[in-house]
């Protein structure tokens, strides 16, 4: 908060003992999973009670053990004060201190930390601060692992977050990775947890790590065995209706998806059903319906894929057909690829009938006379020969970008 020409900071809740209300110097957590300062809940216990003041619960232990990543929480938070305003001790020890500095804007440390412990929308400035304080990528990669105490969904919504407005600026990702998948941490059942429980903002945040982490063939497979994941990012673009929710999931989807193990998994688990229902939406985002086209492009690779596609009269590769020249150069470059793949590399016969009877032959020629790359217009070409459209049941003339000329067939 501001007040006339004097700048105010807030300790942050969770950083507070829930006994003294002051900055925690020492924090331990009972049994109850509450945490508090080790002098004031020592002093609540030599007094002779034995219960949690907090909960008020009957105590079996009045043993407590540290909970060190809120402590090394807390201490980045309290240096990072130190280092940008001229703060004594004593100042952090009340909810709200005077800053005596003027020079500094007051939302590139209080505003920034207590916005993200409330998970509220960031400034660009605060990002900026916390991509310079060093070391905090490992203290959140220790919270997302389970160690210790903090294992709460709000801690790993809040270590999502910072990760995620940090995740740019980290420079050996192949690092970043092994300490997510490959560490004795156990990241991905955090991440998990935040899909399937998490924010709209937290469960964005989450596919997008998942999409930095996703570097190569072994990390891709890595986080596809495990099946929450996978299962909750299929769940979030089958109900979801937060289109740049959908768009991130789908980026993540992309990402993971090319080992053809990946590819098939994805498959049993019903991803094919969910893109078909977002490329039947009228309303979908551009971007969305580009994503989409690229798995079911890749997906086309795989058997049972293509099967599912052309379930239900073919509603998935009519779908596809219909979209070409319709949303964007690169979903209609991804459209005719899958349709090339089902098509003419793998002959399916009632895909050949879902394209012919969504006009497909139309589209294709569309295509052909648009400025697209040479690749697209070759696959153009063979789909127009499997479709049979040759000069004994017609002749199609179309323009090329310089000439014109009959096409035989």
């Amino acid at each position: 908060m501001v007040k006339q020409n004097n700048l105010f900071i807030t300790v942050p809740t969770h950083f507070r003992c829930p006994i003294s209300l002051d900055l925690m110097k020492s924090p331990v957590s009972l049994a109850t999973g509450v945490t508090y300062d080790r002098s004031s809940i020592q002093r609540w216990l030599d007094s002779g009670n034995n219960t949690c003041p907090a909960t008020m619960q009957l105590l079996l232990s009045k043993d407590f053990v540290p909970n060190c990543n809120l402590k090394r929480l807390i201490q980045i938070w309290s240096h990072t004060l130190h280092f940008q305003f001229p703060l004594h001790d004593h100042h952090l020890g009340t909810n709200a201190t005077p800053i005596r500095n003027h020079s500094h804007p007051y939302c590139s440390v209080s505003v920034s930390l207590s916005n993200l412990l409330c998970f509220s929308p960031p400034l660009e400035q605060n990002v900026q601060f916390l991509r310079t304080i060093h070391g905090l990528v490992p203290v959140l990669l220790d919270v997302l692992g389970g160690e210790g105490s903090c294992g709460d969904i709000e801690c790993f919504e809040l270590a999502v977050k910072v990760l995620d407005l940090v995740r740019c600026e980290i420079k050996d990702r192949e690092e970043f990775m092994n300490s997510m998948l490959k560490s004795n941490r156990d990241c991905l059942r955090s991440l998990a947890l935040v899909l399937q429980r998490g924010n709209t903002e937290s469960r964005i945040g989450t596919a997008r790590i998942l999409e930095c982490i996703a570097i190569n063939a072994e990390s891709k497979t890595l986080i596809a065995e495990n099946e929450g994941i996978l299962c909750e990012l299929i769940a979030l673009i089958g109900v979801d209706k937060d289109m740049k929710l959908i768009e991130s999931v789908l980026s993540c989807l992309v990402a993971i998806s090319m080992p053809r193990r990946v590819k098939i998994r994805l498959v049993q688990l019903g991803v094919i059903k969910a893109l078909t229902r977002l490329l039947l939406q009228r309303n979908a985002a551009v971007g969305v319906t580009e994503k989409v086209m690229r798995l079911l492009a890749a997906a086309a690779a795989v058997e049972e894929a293509r099967s599912e596609m052309c379930e239900n009269g073919g509603e998935c590769v009519g779908g596809m057909v219909r979209k070409v020249m319709k949303v964007s150069s690169a979903a209609t470059e991804q459209a005719v690829t899958a349709l090339w793949c089902i098509c003419y590399l793998f002959r399916e016969e009632r895909a050949l009938v879902a394209v012919a009877e969504a006009k497909g032959v139309e589209k294709i020629l569309l295509v052909l006379q648009s400025e697209c790359p040479a690749p697209v217009r070759q696959m153009g070409k063979d789909l127009l020969k499997i479709l049979k459209v040759n000069s004994k049941s017609f002749t199609l003339s179309f323009y090329d970008t310089n000439s014109s000329y009959i096409m035989p067939f």
